[in-house]
């Protein structure tokens, strides 16, 4: 099993984001769950793989040609150097069998609601996991609740979109996966 873990090419501005990050990734090895990820060095996308590595773990990377550099491609990972961002997003899909979101920006956000749509389109099926430590998406859970008070998600899209307080209830729900 694998999970394709979206989160910043920063560190943000709290310490406790990379810890986060580095837990994440070190718990996921030592589930037996391998890492699919944006391929990088820096900021949470390094702190989660290099975690993984240190712990055993299986950490794939996919980055576009045009961010080897930008992003400093990690050199550590099973790297796949693609030619887009398009090129990047369909194999992540391909590769994991689960999604989840830690802390970053628009990338992170529009990657993830991007699978969210595949999902909701029925193009796969797979858990869309917010990883919610610290609160740091209560704002993004609250605009989704919102538009489906709206009406513009319906009931059964909301539920789509999962959201988890802490690291352990994240990996406890994917390693329930695995047992099903």
């Amino acid at each position: 099993m694998r999970v394709c873990v979206y989160c910043g090419s920063s560190a943000g501005d709290d310490p406790r984001f990379a810890a986060t990050a580095r837990a994440f990734g070190a718990a996921l090895a030592r589930a037996g769950i391998g890492v699919v990820y944006g391929g990088g060095r820096i900021g949470l996308m390094g702190a989660v793989a290099d975690a993984a590595l240190e712990a055993g773990g299986e950490v794939i990377g996919i980055i576009p040609r045009f961010l080897e550099e930008r992003e400093v491609a990690h050199s550590g990972v099973d790297l796949r150097v693609v030619e887009s961002m398009h090129d990047r997003k369909q194999l992540m899909a391909d590769l994991s069998d689960a999604f989840v979101a830690l802390p970053g920006g628009f990338g992170t956000f529009e990657e993830f609601f991007e699978i969210v749509t595949w999902v909701q389109l029925s193009l796969i099926d797979a858990p869309c996991i917010l990883a919610n430590v610290d609160g740091y998406y209560d704002a993004l859970i609250a605009l989704i609740d919102g538009a489906t008070e709206r009406r513009f998600i319906s009931a059964r899209n909301r539920a789509i979109v999962e959201s988890y307080a802490s690291l352990d209830e994240v990996v406890l729900r994917l390693t329930d996966m695995t047992i099903v």
